[in-house]
């Protein structure tokens, strides 16, 4: 054994508190070998081998120096239930932190960065507050996918391109069950050929995680080495019986998986159940003893999703989870297939595609302790004659081949090309292009642009046989904006007029109050619009938002929403509900469900910090509310009167705390202290950097240069500093000045004063250009543009404002083509990153003592 591999056990060991499997040191081995193929494009392993530890291996490997990027983004599949990641990561963190001084392996990997971008808690804006810093990124493939194509699902226009350049340069993407999104593995891989034909500084590196691949035979894996190891073969060759059962009656499926699962029901075992409806599920559910059955399925709200890890039954299915003296039952649909560590005694199950029973399989007896598990599956008789059907037909073939054993080995004995013919069919793969690249990258133009399209369905692909989904969430100010109308005749008077204005002013609300995760529930379509029908015969008119990707907002009723001429206008859709209409029932979608007494299907409010405790946001009635402390105020909503001029509107006052990194400081800052900060943390961040020397030095000169423009009166009126010019300020803290009729952008200004610095005449032209273009954009704009109400400095003439504005997309789109269009966006967020982390922590405030 060499001293490489020995320091890499020991330093595994550390982290993880196990010994490395064989295959974690091989893995090891390859990233720090010097090869230009060090990081594998995939790597095929079975479950329940701890693939995740691919993060461990990537932080050993960057603390040694070796060829690999400083960020690991993780994704996971859409459906996943529980971020293990995360879990698993953090307690990496923390035996990282826990080290001795001094510590080799500290000293070289600092603190390291944990990020994650899904569920109900906020990013914390680790991960991007320093890019020099190690990071892992946790998210899903929407969340993950839409910042690369800088689009950002949840996010403002001004930190897209800090998104896409962050995720999208120096950064390893592991894309783990990639068989299950095979459009989001092309896109990745199309991004990363892109970037590397553009000469991005340092393009994204891109590896598959899978049990069952799709692609070839070249591919990371285990060898007969692996075998060796006592713990690899016992999880490898666990012992799952496996029983087919036809099915002669498709109506009865649900019945027979019941009768099937209830022979278990004196066993004192955790059986899973894995249907392919919801339907079936909720039918499967009934039949089973209450009190012993959880549901689990992709439809759930996050909010119900989330809470799911702290159920009883639900625990008895984690590892290590003590054993208890009744039957418990976990009903699923594919929701349970995927990126969960669950680990069942017995399953039962209806028959889909190959990869689908991969997975399947592996959530029963997962590491090989117990070799009394029993797998049961039922299939039809006959299959249809469409794609998806055959595909299941073949796999019904192959698992016939098993002669009873569903062991990860048995599988894996199946031939390959056999397998895959049994997947389930991949959906049409959009092709991206150069063309499409650009379109996207213009992030300044928030209005619908012609060519660039919705990024979602070169997430996922277009699929005949998944159709499309409908989101749907519970909001008070769905309701509350309503006007109450005296008759009919004023209804049929006013509602054309004030729909237009409701739709205007929840588009704005809901921009400063966005749809998080935890609130949503998706549906396919066609059955969304089944219970929108119940739902009509409840409350016909009850008042709907229908939403758009871009936040374009339509105002309807329910009554008009179940309109059947009507019916496809909701797919691809958010439908925004009030919480007096009901709808919700075991945390999925039900049209027939009145709502709870009292009506609290609305928990917009329910979103926290990363340490599960500190609220981030809060409607109130009462400004001084408590619950709104060290919050700011994001919008005031006044309701309707209905008419009557002599009654006060009733007010809504709605706070945020602003993310970490993203806040305000609470007291004023001079200018020349947030200056003096800004350079210094540029400084700070590009020193630790691979960059060139001379890109270095421009960064720092943008950073001199880049709130040379806040030195206006006009600015600093805004920020109600009325003793300018003897007092410049950069932050005006909790105060603010009037507001004033120009649209005055302070990075426009800095255009302008920044030509005069003598550091940055003494650039290079190319670099002089990217000062400018770091500068620009460090809040969004300048990509392209600058809108025309924003070309205007009130210490210039109109022609000059001009004369600058036009420059400002040509450089652009030079620039772009220098450095390609994630490195760009990386160059410029390193100004980004570093002044928000000086807005949040200031080193002094106005009035402090020197």
């Amino acid at each position: 054994m060499s001293p490489q591999q020995l320091d890499f056990e020991e330093t595994f060991k550390l982290l993880t508190g196990n010994g490395p499997f064989p295959w974690q040191t091989a893995l090891y081995n390859r990233f720090v070998a010097d090869r230009r193929d060090n990081i594998p494009a995939s790597c095929n392993l079975p479950t329940g081998l701890g693939k995740t530890s691919v993060i461990a291996v990537w932080l050993i490997a960057l603390a040694h120096g070796a060829n690999v990027p400083r960020r690991l983004v993780y994704v996971v599949n859409r459906r996943t239930v529980v971020d293990q990641t995360t879990d698993e990561v953090e307690k990496y963190r923390e035996r990282l932190n826990g080290l001795a001084d001094p510590s080799p392996l500290k000293d070289k990997l600092g603190s390291l960065a944990l990020s994650t971008l899904r569920g109900q808690f906020a990013d914390n804006r680790k991960w991007s507050e320093d890019p020099s810093r190690p990071a892992v990124i946790c998210g899903t493939v929407d969340m993950i996918g839409s910042r690369l194509l800088f689009s950002g699902y949840g996010i403002g226009f001004k930190q897209k391109p800090l998104h896409a350049g962050f995720l999208g340069q120096d950064a390893l993407l592991v894309h783990d069950e990639a068989h299950l999104e095979p459009a989001f593995q092309s896109l990745i891989t199309a991004i990363e050929k892109e970037q590397n034909r553009c000469g991005d500084f340092r393009p994204v590196r891109v590896m598959e995680l899978t049990a069952t691949s799709r692609g070839g035979s070249d591919a990371f894996g285990l060898t007969d080495e692996d075998m060796v190891d006592s713990t690899v073969r016992q999880r490898v060759t666990a012992q799952k019986t496996l029983h087919l059962h036809e099915s002669t009656d498709k109506k009865k499926l649900a019945e027979q998986i019941s009768e099937l699962a209830l022979r278990f029901k004196d066993s004192g075992r955790a059986v899973l159940v894995f249907v392919r409806t919801v339907e079936d599920v909720m039918k499967v559910r009934d039949k089973l003893p209450k009190g012993t059955v959880e549901t689990l399925t992709g439809t759930m709200r996050g909010k119900e999703r989330d809470e799911l890890v702290g159920n009883q039954t639900f625990a008895r299915f984690l590892p290590n989870a003590a054993s208890g003296e009744k039957t418990v039952y976990l009903v699923c649909t594919s929701a349970g297939e995927v990126g969960v560590n669950i680990s069942a005694d017995h399953l039962v199950c209806d028959l889909s595609t190959f990869d689908s029973m991969a997975q399947r399989f592996g959530r029963v007896n997962r590491f090989g302790e117990h070799n009394f598990t029993e797998i049961h599956v039922v299939h039809p008789a006959e299959f249809e004659d469409d794609e998806y059907d055959q595909r299941c037909g073949k796999t019904l073939n192959l698992l016939r081949r098993l002669n009873g054993s569903a062991s990860p080995a048995s599988l894996g004995e199946l031939p390959a090309t056999e397998r895959q013919a049994a997947f389930a069919p991949p959906p049409t793969i959009l092709p991206v292009t150069d063309i499409l690249f650009d379109a996207w990258a213009l992030t300044t133009i928030r209005d619908k642009l012609p060519g660039r399209p919705k990024v979602e369905p070169f997430l996922h692909g277009l699929s005949d046989w998944e159709p499309p989904e409908t989101h749907v969430a519970w909001r008070e100010e769905v309701e509350r904006l309503q006007p109450k109308y005296q008759d009919a005749e004023e209804d049929k008077e006013r509602e054309g007029e004030d729909r237009k204005a409701i739709a205007k002013q929840a588009g704005e609300l809901l921009d400063a109050y966005p749809l998080k995760p935890h609130e949503l529930l998706r549906e396919p379509s066609y059955r969304a619009f089944k219970h929108f029908e119940a739902m009509a015969k409840r409350c016909p008119n009850a008042p709907v938002w229908l939403l758009d990707d871009d936040g374009n907002v339509q105002v309807l009723t329910v009554g008009e929403l179940a309109d059947k001429d009507d019916k496809k206008r909701i797919e691809g859709m958010t439908v925004l509900l009030p919480p007096t209409a009901g709808g919700l029932e075991s945390g999925m979608l039900n049209g027939s469900t009145p709502a709870p007494q009292p009506a609290d299907l609305d928990v917009a409010d329910k979103y926290f910090a990363p340490d599960g405790h500190k609220q981030l946001r809060v409607r109130v009635w009462d400004e001084e509310d408590k619950l709104a402390s060290g919050m700011r105020l994001v919008r005031e909503v006044s309701l309707p009167t209905n008419g009557d001029d002599e009654v006060e509107p009733k007010v809504w006052f709605w706070f945020s705390r602003e993310n970490e990194g993203e806040k305000s400081a609470p007291k004023p800052v001079e200018w020349s202290v947030h200056v003096d900060d800004v350079v210094t943390r540029t400084r700070a961040i590009v020193a630790n950097l691979p960059l060139p020397e001379e890109i270095k030095k421009a960064i720092v000169v943008a950073a001199q240069c880049h709130d040379h423009g806040k030195r206006r009166k006009l600015f600093q009126t805004v920020l109600g500093n009325f003793r300018f010019p003897t007092l410049v300020l950069a932050k005006s803290g909790a105060k603010s000045g009037g507001k004033v009729i120009e649209k005055y952008r302070h990075e426009f200004g800095s255009l302008l004063d920044s030509r005069d610095e003598k550091d940055f005449q003494e650039l290079a032209d190319e670099l002089k250009e990217l000062v400018l273009h770091v500068i620009a954009s460090h809040h969004g704009r300048a990509r392209p543009h600058f809108p025309s109400e924003e070309v205007f400095d009130p210490d210039c003439s109109d022609t000059a404002a001009g004369t600058v504005a036009a420059c400002v997309p040509r450089r652009f789109a030079r620039l772009q083509r220098k450095y390609g269009r994630w490195g760009l966006a990386y160059l410029e967020s390193l100004l980004r990153a570093a002044d928000w982390a000086a807005s949040t922590s200031p080193s002094k405030y106005l009035g402090d003592e020197k």
